[in-house]
């Protein structure tokens, strides 16, 4: 317990609690990323892969819990590191304010948090929930279930039989990016989420000492091109879906829900039916 409570008790202590914890954050959102991909593809994959992490139960939900752990233990090391420093610099201000070979994301790493903090909780809610005031209450529920119209293998194995009612998580995406209001502050959020990353990942590295002066500079392109990289691929989602690049699968509800331009509030139309 000694060594527990140095974690949270030392300085070290706690910028090495906010490096393991966003080390884990990281992993979530890259695969979560990686099964937000599957609009792409047919309605079977999104679908299955979703029901297929409904249907672990408790197991589900203790990953949730634990992800939620993480989160509040990386802000909470966060407000500690950030008062702790302020504490030191003492009441009195500097005479002149300059960056100090200061990266520009490590300037707004508390603004693009407490952004993030906002989409994560508005997220769950919209996707996870299905509640979202831009579409006027709860629609997850209310969608039309989806039928399966094959089996949904994960790592080989079966895990979706075909014909299997199951929640139209393609539909409930796609509609819910149809809306330039949600679009919008998911691109936002994603942006600023990146930014936190950007610098994040770095000073991570160097928490965890896997960072020195002889590959410093090559690891701050990978971080530099996987930011991009995941960027590019949370912005593709609703950006294929406004502009109309990616149309509804035939069949769902989606698809009978938009027409070629897609109608003004297709998510209504959708629970209405």
């Amino acid at each position: 317990m000694t060594l527990i409570g140095n974690l949270f008790r030392s300085s070290i202590g706690r910028k090495f609690l906010m490096a393991i914890t966003g080390l884990i954050l990281i992993g979530f959102v890259v695969g979560h990323l990686v099964g937000n991909l599957q609009i792409f593809a047919h309605p079977d994959k999104i679908n299955g892969y979703a029901h297929f992490l409904q249907s672990l139960g408790p197991a589900l939900w203790a990953v949730r819990l634990g992800l939620l752990a993480c989160i509040a233990i990386h802000i909470w090391a966060a407000v500690v590191l950030t008062l702790e420093n302020k504490s030191a610099r003492g009441p009195s201000s500097y005479g002149v304010t300059r960056w100090l070979q200061a990266a520009w994301a490590s300037r707004y790493m508390r603004l693009s948090g407490i952004v993030v903090l906002a989409f994560i909780i508005y997220h769950l809610a919209h996707f996870t929930i299905g509640a979202s005031w831009a579409e006027g209450g709860n629609y997850k529920t209310n969608l039309a279930e989806y039928s399966m119209q094959s089996d949904f293998h994960l790592l080989g194995f079966p895990v979706v039989a075909k014909g299997e009612a199951v929640h139209d998580v393609y539909s409930m995406v796609y509609l819910g990016f149809t809306n330039p209001i949600v679009s919008g502050f998911y691109i936002l959020a994603i942006t600023l989420l990146t930014i936190h990353l950007l610098h994040g990942m770095d000073s991570l590295f160097q928490t965890l000492g896997w960072r020195n002066q002889t590959w410093a500079c090559c690891l701050r392109k990978v971080v530099g091109l996987f930011c991009f990289l995941y960027l590019a691929g949370n912005v593709a989602i609703p950006g294929a879906i406004l502009s109309g690049l990616v149309k509804p699968a035939p069949g769902t509800v989606a698809a009978t829900a938009c027409t070629t331009d897609c109608c003004e509030t297709p998510v209504a139309t959708a629970i209405a039916r």
